[in-house]
């Protein structure tokens, strides 16, 4: 079967550079979008002149460019969107809509994946405020595809293993801690923690499968589902060092809450449903429009956590 060609629109953010990445190394024609909003940001611009020595195609277009925007969608068979959805640096989401407009008006695309990788929004309509604007925006987006009747795959990537992992779930830090650590509740909550280039490889696994059209795709690979205590006892084994444990209440997490900006604020309601709800594992994939990826593509040797951990020793 002949590869589609894929435009990744948000190419060189933190989940976009592993999709272009997986993209060529599946073998397909890869574009990315060059926004001229980039503006002075020379590293953004180094990572994409990289993506066109590895065999990207750059197509230049701003979304506010209706017609470049679309000229750029007719070029190829499916767009991947990877804007930013995250509050502590820049929150795109709600631009995808001229993306969804050039999809239509093109009316070639056989794919539209937008800009998804975390939590499934549809089973998060009764998210905390304010963080729960995350969802309500992708739901949004959401909307406006099957309104359009794009043919879509929407992926849920749960948590990425370099901001949840090596810090054992502690906000606020990437490090992994040197004397004691934050449990949340029991610890015993269950989530999913996936290596970021893998949400890459399966991305573009799922872009011309049957199977994953018009359907969520849960990456939930059964060794990567584990709760806090469960990850903290890997890095004791790893490190050899005994941390120790401070519990924290729901009632008193929500209550950090208080006095904090709104990135800070989104954030804490969002491990709160992680964490103390348990969101990410609290309901069996077996619904029509949902597949697991670890079963559809066997043949990827996901990254174990332990592997995660080893590159902080």
């Amino acid at each position: 079967m002949e590869k589609s060609r894929v435009l990744v629109v948000g190419g060189t953010g933190y989940i976009g550079r592993r999709i272009v990445k997986a993209s060529l190394a599946q073998g397909h024609e890869t574009f990315v979008l060059m926004r001229p909003e980039i503006g002075l940001d020379i590293d953004k611009l180094l990572m994409l002149l990289v993506f066109k020595a590895q065999g990207a195609r750059l197509v230049e277009a701003s979304l506010d460019d209706h017609h470049a925007l679309v000229a750029a969608v007719k070029q190829v068979d499916v767009v991947v969107s990877a804007m930013s959805g995250v509050h502590f640096r820049s929150h795109n989401l709600m631009l995808q809509l001229k993306l969804v407009e050039a999809i239509k008006e093109a009316g070639n695309v056989k794919r539209f994946l937008p800009s998804e990788f975390g939590m499934d929004p549809a089973r998060m309509g009764h998210a905390l405020e304010p963080g729960r604007v995350t969802f309500d925006e992708k739901m949004e987006i959401r909307r406006r595809i099957q309104e359009a009747n794009i043919p879509h795959t929407y992926i849920s990537a749960n948590c990425f293993a370099t901001y949840f992992v090596p810090n054992l779930c502690q906000m606020c830090t990437l490090l992994p801690p040197k004397e004691k650590v934050h449990i949340y509740g029991d610890g015993n909550v269950k989530a999913v923690f996936m290596d970021e280039d893998d949400v890459g490889t399966y991305t573009i696994k799922c872009i011309d499968d049957p199977r994953a059209l018009n359907k969520t795709i849960y990456l939930r690979p059964t060794e990567n589902i584990l709760s806090q205590n469960e990850l903290i006892a890997k890095w004791e084994n790893l490190s050899g060092k005994v941390l120790e444990k401070i519990p924290i209440t729901c009632d008193e997490f929500l209550a950090s809450m208080e006095g904090m900006d709104f990135a800070n604020q989104v954030g804490v309601g969002h491990y709160y449903h992680i964490f103390y709800e348990g969101c990410l594992t609290n309901f069996d994939i077996e619904e029509d429009g949902e597949e697991e990826a670890s079963l559809l593509y066997p043949e990827v040797q996901y990254t174990r956590m332990d592997e995660c951990m080893k590159r902080y020793l």
